[in-house]
Formats: structure tokens, C-alpha cells, sequence
């Protein structure tokens, strides 16, 4: 009886301790949905395990995943949600899909105006809109936003949909600087100097520059330094360079990449860990490193090839201000019919 007793016992104890060991591997985990592209992103992800022993399990698409998140409600394994751009974190704010979350460490390394007041979500990095030009055009050094409409460049410029993410926060953030009437005067002016009528991405515009095809556009300054990295694309980076353009007093519009803790995250104080992480010295470094993008907190020494391509005095409108202009934006590109080229 007593050897009895002691064997259930001992298989009580051996299976609390499987289970605790399963408990344990499990909460060893967060659970990333992102539209960013794998390969800029997944050396901090290795990273942040090799320091924390936290797995991190990564979904990736280019849409659609707040959608996701919203569907599969209260039983989402989402923990955290990295965006490419600001509408979408808004976006996610709006379908109760986040959480808030209010941190110390993120506020004091976050400006305010790249984060939700109300610790909705952060940017994590940011990239600037700029002018990519054709190499051989030397005379042209300075340049404004609103430039861009000038009779100069009729028939010269390429771009990508005026209704995309990108380029909706541009006009919204023109709107926020130049008034409607002006802004709309602009965007009007942007769509007859166009060279063919909006299509691709942005490294498409750097592509049709090296073809011939036009000789100015608007990118996102990353995908140059990506570009320049990659074999396959070089040739088009080497065939543009980089100007910043500015709006009249002075500044370059940027957006950003950030994140947001999902609402019903199961692994949540693994994903404060890994969002807290994600903006302390060493992964701001890699980010500026790697991805060719600026980094968000103070004191970042950024990559060589990015300090290149010149001065950048970054806008500081709060970024909320784009999820409140993005519809009028929208509506502009609709009135003067952007998309449907010069």
C-alpha cells in the first residue's frame, strides 16, 4: 500500500512538473502580426530572444490584419500589431482591435508627437517622403514640396497611387500646412506634371527614373538604401539621388513604423517587454543599421548611407492630425481625378 501510494505520488509530481515546464514555454512567447517585410525585422526579433529566451512568432501580410485581429475577437493569439504606416495603427484604434498602454520608459524615449496620447500605440521608426530625381539633373539642389506643381517638371514626375497609404498621409499633411484650398491647388498641380498615370510602388518610380520613363518622383527615403543593398535594384538607386523636399516653413514630412499591444493579447507583459525593447539604444541601433530608416528616440548614430542623402528637419505636426485629414485628403484625389494621370 505504501509503495502504491508513493508511486501515485511520484507520477503526481512528475506530471505537475511537465505541466508547469508546458506553462512555462508557452508564456515564453509573443505573438507579432506586421506588414513589415521579414527581412527588416527579423534581426530584432533574433535579438530580443537571444536577450529575453522570448520566442517570437511572426505573421506576415501587406493587408488585412486588423481585419484578422477583429474577426477572430477575444481568441486572437495576436499580442502585438507592427504597422508600416500611422493610418493603420489609427485604423486599429478605431476597431477596439488595441489596448492602451501608459509607460514611463516609452514617454520618455518617444517624442509626443510619434505616439498616441492616450498610449494607444508608438512609432518605433521613421522614414521621410522625399524627391527621388534623376542623377544626371545636378542643377537642381533645393526644392519644396509645392515646387513639385511647378510648369518645370510638366511631363516629368512619377508617383504611386495617390489613394495609397503613403501618399494619403502626404496630402494630409498637406492639407495640415497649406490650408484645403491651397492643398488641393497643389495635388491639382502634382497630377499635370505627371509623366504616366500613378501605378506601382515606390520602388517602381526609382525603376521608371532609370528607364527614362520620367526624371522626378516621390519615395519613401528608405527603399533607396534597400535599393543600393539589393543586386537586383541597385542599378535604380544608382540612378537617382535623393533631394528633401520641405514645406514652406521648413520641414519634411514623415511617417512612421510603430505598434500597438492587441486587445486581448495572451502573452501581454512579454509584449510590453518586446515593444519597450524595441525602442531602447541597442534596437534603435539596428534599425538605423539595417533598415535604413531614422531612428525615433534621441542620441541614435545613423547609417552612414542615410547621412548621405542630407539634412533631415522633420515635421513634428502630431501624427494624429493624419487620421484626421486622410479622408479630405482622399476626397481631393478623388475631385481632381489623380489616379487617372496627367
Amino acid at each position: 500500500m505504501y509503495y502504491r501510494v508513493m508511486s501515485i505520488f511520484v507520477i503526481f509530481v512528475i506530471l505537475v512538473i511537465i505541466n508547469l515546464r508546458v506553462a512555462y514555454a508557452e508564456n515564453q512567447i509573443v505573438n507579432v502580426y506586421t506588414y513589415r517585410e521579414p527581412k527588416l525585422i527579423i534581426p530584432l526579433f533574433e535579438r530580443f530572444t537571444s536577450q529575453t529566451g522570448i520566442l517570437v512568432n511572426v505573421i506576415y501580410a501587406k493587408d488585412g490584419l486588423e481585419q484578422r485581429i477583429k474577426a477572430e475577437g477575444k481568441n486572437s493569439p495576436a499580442d502585438l500589431l507592427i504597422s508600416v504606416d500611422v493610418a493603420r495603427l489609427i485604423e486599429a484604434v478605431q476597431l477596439g482591435i488595441v489596448q492602451p498602454y501608459q509607460s514611463e520608459t516609452l514617454e520618455k524615449r518617444i517624442p509626443s508627437h510619434l505616439r498616441d496620447p492616450d498610449g494607444n500605440w508608438y512609432a518605433l521608426s521613421s522614414r521621410a517622403r522625399v524627391v527621388y530625381i534623376d542623377r544626371r539633373m545636378t542643377d537642381i539642389k533645393d526644392l519644396t514640396y509645392e515646387d513639385l506643381a511647378s510648369p518645370r517638371f510638366k511631363g516629368k514626375i512619377c508617383i504611386r497611387s495617390g489613394y495609397h497609404i503613403y501618399n494619403n498621409a502626404l496630402f494630409a499633411a498637406a492639407i495640415y500646412h497649406m490650408g484645403e484650398k491651397r492643398a488641393e491647388e497643389w495635388i491639382h498641380g502634382l497630377k499635370l506634371n505627371l509623366a504616366k498615370k500613378p501605378s506601382g510602388g515606390d520602388r517602381d518610380v526609382a525603376k521608371d527614373i532609370a528607364a527614362g520613363q520620367c526624371q522626378v518622383g516621390l519615395g519613401n527615403s528608405y527603399y533607396v538604401g534597400q535599393m543600393q543593398a539589393n543586386p537586383d535594384t541597385k542599378a535604380w538607386a544608382d540612378a537617382i539621388r535623393i533631394v528633401m523636399p520641405k514645406f514652406a516653413n521648413g520641414v519634411t514630412h514623415i511617417n512612421i513604423s510603430g505598434a500597438a499591444i492587441a486587445a486581448f493579447a495572451p502573452n501581454r507583459s512579454n509584449a510590453i517587454m518586446l515593444l519597450e525593447w524595441l525602442t531602447d539604444i541597442e534596437a534603435q541601433s539596428i534599425y538605423a543599421s539595417i533598415n535604413f530608416e531614422y531612428p525615433v528616440t534621441e542620441n541614435i548614430t545613423i547609417n552612414t548611407i542615410v547621412a548621405n542623402w542630407g539634412n533631415l528637419v522633420k515635421d513634428t505636426m502630431p501624427l494624429l492630425k493624419i487620421a484626421e485629414l486622410r479622408k479630405k485628403a482622399a476626397e481631393i484625389v478623388d475631385r481632381v481625378a489623380f489616379d487617372e494621370g496627367p
